[in-house]
């Protein structure tokens, strides 16, 4: 953790150096040496200490005969760690040691410890023995740091899994439909046509739909259309006559039937669009070749001309599809009200087996009991062998640790970002970081790039994590990687939830800040949890409020 005034374990003394002729003055005159650590306040990043220490000896102190060995011990609640000693030696020793002049001199070591739990209260300390001959003089111990700060180690470490989504729909969009039929050249509607089994079954849907009440017509149109054969012009007028027509018969189709919802009349046409699909579901020897001469050409007249100069099967066309063209379509645009959520989670219990694939598949993503989702979705396997409630029941046990589980149904889905991520997670969660980190990246989705911002944290590349949580869903997370890259006003603005971690974060933001009020609220909502409020008496970033 960087702080803007650095720590120095022993003031520079205003007094000259006194030549030191034994050990022991050595020893007496240590309160010379100046001493100095980078940084002032110890940080575990990556589950190391790594610190930097300067030792400046001054001008005659160093007896030129003698070998300083100096330990670096980092001492906790709980035990203490040691490096092997760096070892100088004055002038006129011949060993292979760093060599301190008499001139004085300062030398700048690295030190590096383990992390062990503990050491989140812990200080950094040299302690030095001279030798010369056989004598062996303990040099005073000397404070150069206080620690750990192991802010970083607040990540949440589990990783996310999402769940598939379903295609359910709140509202499904249907239709009911039913056509008259008119001869060729005619805009009159024949009788038969308004007793005809369309018209019979349009206005059987017409009174199904108004005893539904999850059911309603939003509108309906009357669409009249005139067949591909004869000019453009002619049958744009023959079109629009029978959309004229259509909308009378359509008042008498639907007496006895209301249909409370406005009624759009249009009038298409040449209907090259029903001609298409009529040609491409008929047995036609040479329909590809129609359907290629639809395309190759916009022109209806070119068209027209072209497949008529097809004779045999334009003869074909006259009798089989044409006829069927020259009509008025009835549409009623329904909607239909699915079931709500509250009533998918009563029929999980009352009847199951009327729901659909979809409707399992929300079903379960709204009920909060992971056994009674995992029951759900066993359901939606067994009865549509469906591939997205394998994979969801593998999140389930995920969700619940059991990731024996979720390893079993993880194998029989397919292996797509969503998998690679899930087992990234479980990789994650089994202490794999290796592994976990290469299913994130084969993943490459947004879910996988924050559970890879948790390996960038934990392995101390702070910025990179940053960069992957920017738009994170876990809040924790992205303010912790903001506070770790002093970006404080971001970390702020990302926690959005209210839990005692994030509370705990808030905290963390207001001592760096400055803002002792801060701290105490945030650590009073914190110390709801009782870790984080063990934890809280011993971290350093309150050293100053405590």
């Amino acid at each position: 953790m960087k702080k803007s005034i650095k720590f120095l374990s022993a003031a520079v003394l205003g007094i000259a150096a006194v030549a030191c002729s034994s050990p022991e003055k050595m020893a007496e005159m240590a309160e010379n040496v100046t001493v100095n650590c980078e940084p002032a306040v110890l940080e575990v990043v990556a589950g190391k200490i790594d610190a930097t220490v300067s030792v400046t000896y001054p001008a005659d102190y160093f007896h030129p005969k003698a070998i300083l060995e100096v330990t670096p011990v980092i001492v906790y609640e709980g035990g203490e760690a040691k490096m092997a000693p760096f070892v100088y030696q004055g002038e006129d020793v011949t060993e292979n040691y760093k060599t301190i002049p008499s001139e004085g001199s300062t030398v700048t070591e690295k030190v590096s410890f383990d992390y062990v739990p503990g050491m989140e209260k812990c200080y950094l300390e040299l302690r030095g023995v001279v030798k010369y001959k056989k004598k062996a003089v303990d040099v005073p111990t000397r404070k150069v740091a206080d620690g750990a700060n192991t802010t970083y180690m607040l990540v949440n470490k589990a990783g996310k899994a999402d769940y598939k989504a379903d295609n359910y729909q709140a509202v499904i969009k249907q239709t009911a439909e039913g056509q008259i039929l008119y001869t060729i050249n005619s805009s009159v509607v024949r009788n038969n046509q308004l007793k005809s089994e369309s018209i019979k079954n349009f206005q059987a849907a017409l009174d199904e739909i108004k005893a539904n009440e999850r059911k309603e017509i939003t509108s309906t149109d009357i669409v009249a259309y005139a067949s591909p054969d004869g000019g453009e012009e002619l049958n744009a007028k023959l079109s629009g006559k029978r959309s004229e027509t259509a909308e009378k018969a359509f008042g008498k189709v639907t007496k006895g039937h209301e249909v409370e919802a406005p009624v759009n009349v249009t009038s298409v046409g040449q209907d090259w669009e029903g001609f298409k699909e009529l040609v491409s579901e008929s047995d036609i020897e040479d329909k590809d070749l129609i359907i290629r001469v639809l395309s190759m050409y916009s022109d209806p007249a070119v068209r027209e001309k072209e497949i008529k100069n097809m004779s045999a099967v334009y003869k074909t066309l006259a009798k089989e599809v044409l006829p069927e063209l020259r009509r008025a379509r009835f549409i009623a645009n329904v909607e239909f009200t699915n079931y709500s959520n509250d009533e998918l989670v009563a029929l999980i219990d009352e009847n199951i087996d009327i729901l659909d694939e979809e409707a399992l598949l929300r079903a379960a993503s709204v009920v909060e009991d992971n056994a009674a989702k995992a029951q759900v979705y066993k359901k939606a396997i067994e009865k549509f062998n469906s591939a997205r409630a394998q994979y969801n029941l593998a999140v389930v046990y995920i969700n619940d640790n059991d990731l024996a589980a979720a390893k079993s149904e993880l194998a029989k889905v397919e292996k797509d970002a969503d998998w690679q991520n899930a087992m990234g997670v479980i990789a994650l969660r089994e202490g794999n970081n290796d592994e976990a980190a290469k299913y994130f990246a084969a993943s490459g989705n947004e879910t996988s790039k924050e559970n890879a911002a948790i390996l960038d944290i934990l392995n101390g590349k702070y910025a990179d994590a940053a960069a992957k949580l920017a738009n994170a869903s876990c809040c924790e997370n992205a303010a912790l990687a903001y506070i770790l890259t002093d970006q404080l006003d971001k970390a702020t603005a990302a926690i959005t939830c209210s839990c005692p971690k994030s509370s705990y974060l808030k905290a963390v933001i207001a001592a760096r800040q400055g803002d002792a009020e801060g701290v105490k609220a945030n650590l009073e909502a914190a110390s709801k949890n009782a870790d984080l409020a063990e934890r809280a008496a011993k971290d350093i970033e309150f050293a100053q409020y405590k």
